[in-house]
């Protein structure tokens, strides 16, 4: 444990040199321009040009979570205007579910200038004040003075640096022309936030598809997207808008970006959006496509039912025993075939009941909503997990004697009420069954309206009723009816690595959102709810002694999954990105030090910006947490904030004092006032915020 210690010390000692080191790279800024000379009523491109240093990045127009964007200052001789920064295309950057908008390596900001028709003839300065924030392991702000000389004249004179700023053009967005998208609302508001569903007609399938919002002071546009259903040859996304004050955006701007591969340059449209209205109350309907592929998927999960073991082997007892009530009038046969698949379809329309009552209770209605509840995509993940266990046959789910003794006397009756009732007992005998394409029609049901919801069920039961409706109309296709045996078991198998799959995509999608240790926690979730399949399975389902035990055991996982990993560790009911922050924050001064230090109460001060993306890393992983709230009210700790979002004299001052050349800076001071602080590395980790705060207390 020493060891671990010392090794996380030097760790932290070694990343705050590299980050001293690297902060002290200044980033070469220049000004250049596309042409040495220019006529008056011309336009010529500036360049500002940063060149950071190798790992740092700085940001784009929209910062996203945290950052903000370079500005530029212009001081332009008479007859000279500078147009809007045009933004090339950035990196979308995801740490500890921040999410920012960066720019890296070799940045150029292109303006235009225009010349007026009466500038001024002869050279002239072109000035500029370039400000900007950098970052890697600290958030450094930077300005600058670059300058640049240009001729207005008569003639037009290329410069030397017109093929570098053509290169540049090419790194920025397109734009103009028709890009085939649309936006509309997904539903009424819920207090100020909004789902927003974006539509583009896109016939690649890329690799990675988004949208990156423009910045407005109206509203804000989620950073993280949704990608849902859609129809062949259209992407669907999904985005949370908030409106800041008055009515919701008519429109919406910003960049639709798209990569074949995850290694290949981005393709991006700069669009503006009109947003269309959504259905008042309801979610939005899916397209066409999309739908008939759901019921098409719903009606082969129900023909695949059939050769289930759960149902296959009483496909031919029930199509011979009708065969033997109406031996002499084949008509009869199929009016019970008929009956019998009427059995079916009534037991699926009570199962779409039940989903649609489910669904309202738990509010998941919404196109694509349920996956953008946590909550449910744990508890889908989970489902799903048990479904494929089941499969291979880690345990068996089962109904009981009552249940199963009741339905035998319905069934075992003669003619109409026999025939509708053994639709039924196929129905009940299917539900513990389950098929790849059906779990993924059904959980595309759960996220639809009622009467989608509807129309997937009965696609089910049509495609489990459909071979007992034939093979009464045709009896004679008996003998190509496969016999049951030993294949079965294996078949079942089979059927468990499709549902493995779609658990493993569930768990990439459900784990990387849950915070920095989603992956760990909720991977050992999962084998601890393994662990307890295959106990129960085991030695209370196939066991004969020591049942109650293996109760009590499974039990007792069960208890320990839940309660130290889903709630202790997950906090999977308020995950990090709803947690509030409930550190009682107080502003920095050298003041407000002294007072707490005189009153011998330890201190925290976390010197942050909401433009630092480790300073806000640092409140996720290590600060803004139970066991440093829990410390810092145990020891009766003073915590006192100093925000160096803007320029503040005073906490500059600090800053080098401690040889930090920009936030995050997060110091310790001890109760005891004659001891220095602990200054804490720029990369936290709870371990070593504890330790400090306990060694402040002694």
């Amino acid at each position: 444990m020493r060891l671990t210690k010392w090794f996380v010390c030097l760790a932290g000692l070694l990343a705050l040199a590299i980050g001293n080191l690297a902060a002290a790279t200044t980033t070469q800024v220049r000004l250049v321009l596309a042409a040495d000379a220019a006529r008056p009523g011309e336009t010529v491109m500036a360049g500002v040009h940063l060149k950071l240093a190798p790992r740092w990045h700085t940001y784009w127009r929209n910062g996203g979570d945290s950052g903000g964007p370079a500005t530029v200052e212009w001081t332009l001789p008479p007859g000279v205007t500078a147009g809007a920064i045009r933004w090339p295309v950035p990196e979308k950057l995801n740490t500890s579910s921040i999410i920012t908008y960066v720019l890296h390596d070799e940045v150029v900001l292109l303006v235009p200038l225009k010349l007026a028709g009466d500038a001024p003839i002869g050279p002239h300065e072109l000035k500029a004040k370039v400000s900007w924030l950098e970052c890697e392991e600290v958030c450094v702000s930077r300005r600058t003075n670059v300058s640049a000389r240009l001729i207005i004249g008569p003639e037009r004179k290329p410069s030397a640096d017109v093929a570098f700023l053509e290169a540049a053009k090419n790194k920025l967005p397109l734009s103009g022309g028709t890009v085939a998208a649309r936006a509309q609302w997904e539903a009424e508001a819920d207090g100020e936030s909004r789902g927003l569903l974006i539509e583009w007609d896109l016939n690649e399938k890329p690799a990675v598809v988004d949208f990156f919002p423009f910045e407005s002071d109206a509203y804000t546009v989620g950073n993280a997207t949704e990608r849902v259903a859609s129809a062949p040859g259209k992407i669907a996304l999904h985005k949370t808008v908030e409106k800041i004050g008055g009515n919701w955006p008519a429109q919406v701007a910003g960049l639709l970006v798209s990569r074949a591969t995850q290694e290949a340059p981005p393709q991006a449209h700069e669009v503006t959006l009109a947003i269309a209205p959504g259905a008042a109350g309801s979610a939005a309907v899916p397209v066409g496509g999309s739908l008939l592929a759901m019921l098409g998927f719903a009606f082969i999960g129900g023909l695949i039912l059939n050769i289930m073991p759960c149902v296959l082997p009483v496909i031919a007892l029930k199509i011979l025993g009708f065969v033997n009530q109406a031996k002499e009038a084949p008509q009869r046969v199929k009016q019970l075939g008929l009956i019998y698949g009427l059995g079916v379809l009534a037991s699926f329309l009570v199962l779409a009941g039940l989903a649609i009552t489910v669904q309202r209770a738990g509010g998941l209605a919404g196109w694509g909503s349920a996956f953008q509840n946590p909550q449910f995509r744990v508890l889908i993940t989970t489902l799903i997990t048990l479904v494929a266990l089941n499969l291979f046959g880690v345990f068996e789910i089962t109904l009981s004697g009552g249940a199963m003794g009741a339905a035998g006397d319905l069934t075992a009756k003669e003619g109409a009420g026999g025939a509708f009732f053994n639709g039924v007992l196929a129905t009940v005998l299917a539900t513990p069954c389950t098929a790849p394409f059906l779990g993924v029609a059904i959980g595309f049901a759960f996220t639809q309206p009622a009467h989608v919801i509807v129309l997937v069920f009965v696609a089910s039961g049509l495609g489990l009723a459909a071979p007992f409706v034939l093979l009464c109309w045709q009896p004679a296709w008996l003998k190509f009816l496969p016999k049951p045996g030993a294949w079965m078991e294996r078949f079942k198998v089979a059927m468990g690595f499709p549902m493995l799959a779609t658990a493993m995509w569930l768990f990439w999608l459900t784990a990387t959102r849950l915070g920095k240790t989603g992956v760990l926690w909720l991977g050992l979730f999962l084998v601890t709810l393994a662990l307890v399949a295959w106990v129960w399975g085991e030695f209370v389902q196939r066991g004969r002694q020591r049942r109650t035990l293996a109760v009590i055991v499974s039990l007792a996982l069960a208890v320990f999954a839940y309660g130290f990993i889903l709630e202790k560790q997950l906090h999977w009911r308020a995950p990090a990105g709803a947690m509030q922050d409930k550190i009682n924050w107080q502003p920095w001064s050298p003041e407000a030090v002294a007072k707490a230090r005189g009153e011998g109460r330890p201190v925290l001060v976390d010197f942050t910006a909401d433009t630092c993306l480790n300073c806000q890393v640092n409140k996720v992983v290590a600060l803004d947490i139970a066991p440093t709230r829990d410390k810092l009210k145990e020891i009766n700790a003073v915590t006192l904030l100093g925000d160096y979002t803007d320029e503040n004299p005073a906490i500059a001052r600090e800053l080098k004092k401690f040889g930090r050349p920009g936030v995050p800076l997060v110091l310790v001071y001890p109760k005891d006032a004659s001891q220095p602080p602990i200054v804490l590395p720029p990369v936290l980790t709870p371990g070593i915020v504890l330790d400090a705060l306990d060694k402040a207390a002694r």
